[in-house]
């Protein structure tokens, strides 16, 4: 039986090049913004040719957009199922807060959603990209609320999402108030308090 030809060297995408590409475009978009950012500029500062950039990625969006989604999957873990909606909720504030310790991460949000102003295209990928796994995760909590009985079969959806989402991200990207223990207890009681009536 004929053996598996292996592809040639040059077809083989190195895992150490793909990191350093990634960890650049990151970098690039956190000094400089997504507007000022190139493909140029990726491929210099991760120390590669600009054909190892467009081996990957045809575009710089395409580039952004498969690398946003990697990075959004891999730290949007699932929220571990605590028992009760509180538990639940306290649980996925606190992989928000951990989603955010990077401080590179509060630069690069609030450029994109600038960005997404100026181009809807981009803003529409952004949002199944970005806020597609984030709102799945917080489904999971509200679905968990109503198959225990402690929140109501006909919940507003939508509203519940964005009463899990929306407070403590806006604080974290655009107040820039501390995020404590105690803070993330209040805001846990409020926030189940709103989910029992929406």
């Amino acid at each position: 039986m004929p053996r598996k030809r292996e592809p040639a060297g040059a077809a083989v995408l190195q895992e150490s090049v793909t990191s350093a590409i990634t960890t650049a475009l990151f970098d690039e978009l956190a000094e400089t913004g997504y507007a000022r950012t190139s493909v140029d500029a990726v491929a210099r500062r991760a120390g590669v040719g600009k054909a190892a950039v467009y081996r990957r990625w045809p575009s710089k969006q395409a580039m952004l957009l498969d690398l946003l989604e990697t990075a959004v999957r891999r730290n949007v873990p699932e929220v571990p199922d605590s028992g009760s909606l509180a538990g639940d909720v306290r649980g996925f504030l606190d992989v928000i807060v951990a989603q955010v310790a990077d401080p590179r991460i509060k630069r690069i949000a609030l450029d994109m959603a600038a960005e997404t102003t100026r181009s809807p295209d981009l803003g529409a990928a952004l949002r199944e990209t970005v806020a597609g796994p984030r709102r799945a995760a917080a489904a999971t909590v509200l679905s968990r609320g109503v198959e225990r009985g402690e929140l109501p079969a006909d919940i507003d959806r939508e509203l519940g999402l964005d009463l899990l989402i929306s407070p403590l991200l806006g604080r974290l990207l655009l107040i820039g108030g501390p995020v404590d223990d105690a803070y993330l207890t209040r805001l846990t009681t409020v926030i189940v308090a709103g989910l029992t009536s929406a």
